[in-house]
């Protein structure tokens, strides 16, 4: 089979694969379908390809990239199906106006944008050139999967990111993440009296923490820290002989700060009441000039697009492969403002450009 035949024999698939992803449940938990289809998916190629311990589809090859996106997907049920996408302007990784004024074919589904259109089309850029994939479980709770890569396996040359950026698009940097309960317990009185209780203690526990972790109105997001209640309950205790309070609670960490630096400052504003750190990512950002960053631009020009540079504010899988200290970027098709969202949708066109981007870059990358 000539070159040209195989590439678009995988391109063929590529679509077929992603339909068919997309159309499978893959909550965070239950991804083993999507896994199982991703196996299937290498072993048609001729590549070997396996789940491990913790549900990952590891599917090695020449290290010198690898190139994975997880596999799971939050909730929301959307009608799988191919239609038109919504208008919008150029360049904003969602897909183009076509010039009669109709937008281009989208496929609509959960996933189709975080992160399963990365997801896809790193599988077949994997398959055309043979570099390393891998499929990782539980990105969208603890990041499992990659933990899990990072502790069983050794560092590649380089690593390729799935989450989308636009096709156009090249991540080289996300905020880190502190996430932890406050609790606290205070003896019940009549309303009357003075003191604090607990639900006041959490309350002004949290008021501290934010008046010393506001930015002024300069700051750019990605370099502040944001800080956000995503959960509260308070009230008596059952026996009613106390008054209990517990927030949850989340703080993005920007670059020029870490994790721990983050937690002092919470951890100082105390008054009353105890919090339980559950979860600490650090931020990650990389250079735009490593040799990873280099092959995406020089790919996406080939493909004629305008390479641009981006830094999110949120957290992925790129901050925990940190430790492997590796040229890395984070790269997929699609608009991550419809992330999560009821509307999500993958402009098809988008996928098959990224598809390109991806064989190529990894070629140069690989050296052939």
């Amino acid at each position: 089979m000539s070159q040209e035949l195989h590439t678009d024999r995988i391109d063929a698939d590529a679509r077929e694969l992603l339909v068919d992803l997309v159309s499978t449940p893959s909550l965070s938990g239950e991804e083993q379908a999507c896994c199982e289809r991703l196996v299937e998916f290498f072993e048609a190629h001729d590549r070997e390809a396996w789940i491990d311990d913790v549900g990952n589809v590891r599917a090695p090859a020449d290290d010198s990239v690898l190139l994975t996106s997880h596999v799971d997907t939050v909730p929301g049920d959307i009608p799988v199906e191919i239609k038109p996408g919504a208008k919008h302007r150029d360049g904003d990784g969602s897909g183009s106006e076509d010039e009669d004024g109709t937008t281009e074919e989208a496929l609509w589904g959960r996933g189709s944008v975080d992160a399963t259109g990365a997801l896809a089309a790193m599988a077949a850029a994997a398959v055309a050139v043979g570099v390393s994939f891998v499929g990782v479980v539980r990105e969208e709770v603890d990041s499992g999967g990659a933990r899990h890569l990072v502790d069983t396996r050794a560092a590649p040359d380089a690593v390729i990111n799935g989450e989308p950026s636009g096709w156009e698009g090249i991540t080289v940097g996300y905020r880190g993440l502190l996430a932890g309960t406050y609790v606290a317990t205070s003896e019940s009185g009549h309303t009357s009296r003075p003191g604090n209780n607990a639900i006041q203690d959490a309350i002004d526990w949290w008021g501290r923490v934010e008046a010393e972790l506001e930015p002024d109105e300069w700051t750019p997001v990605f370099e502040r820290v944001t800080t956000k209640p995503v959960g509260f309950a308070g009230g008596s205790s059952t026996d009613g002989l106390s008054v209990e309070a517990t927030m949850d609670v989340q703080l993005r960490v920007p670059p020029s700060m870490t994790a721990g630096e983050v937690r002092e400052i919470a951890d100082g504003a105390l008054n009353g009441g105890t919090v339980h750190w559950k979860d600490r990512v650090e931020p990650v950002m990389t250079s735009p000039r490593t040799p990873v960053a280099r092959a995406f631009r020089a790919a996406i020009r080939q493909v004629g697009g305008e390479p641009r540079l981006l830094r999110k504010t949120g957290t992925s899988d790129m901050n925990v492969f940190q430790a492997w200290d590796c040229p890395m970027i984070t790269y997929g098709p699609g608009n991550s403002d419809l992330d999560h969202a009821p509307n999500e949708h993958l402009v098809l066109a988008e996928f098959d450009r990224s598809l390109a981007v991806l064989r190529d870059a990894a070629a140069t990358l690989a050296g052939k």
